[in-house]
């Protein structure tokens, strides 16, 4: 588990993302697609077509980092694509 401190905000980008994208196209990504900054301190949550594929950057004042999680069995829950992005506590995205 990530070590993400309480005062981290952490936010679903809902709806699909393409997984190719490294650090850096996701970074342009929250930036474009989601109108906040990547490099103010949340952590950004990606979700693949397959649902079962999560991505996620964070920059933590120090550099960027990328996470990755694939499951082998069943799919992450995900909200509708109703909103561009969903906020969500450091309990539920453990």
């Amino acid at each position: 588990m990530i070590p993400v401190p309480s005062q981290v905000r952490i936010w679903l980008a809902v709806g699909q993302t393409d997984m190719r994208r490294g650090m850096q196209g996701l970074a342009l990504q929250v930036q474009e697609t989601l109108g906040r900054d990547p490099h103010a301190g949340d952590l950004y949550v990606f979700r693949g077509r397959s649902g079962n594929l999560v991505k996620i950057i964070w920059h933590d004042g120090l550099g960027m980092s990328l996470y990755a999680k694939r499951l082998e069995k069943g799919r992450f829950l995900w909200p509708s694509p109703a909103d561009g992005t969903v906020s969500i506590s450091p309990a539920q995205l453990a």
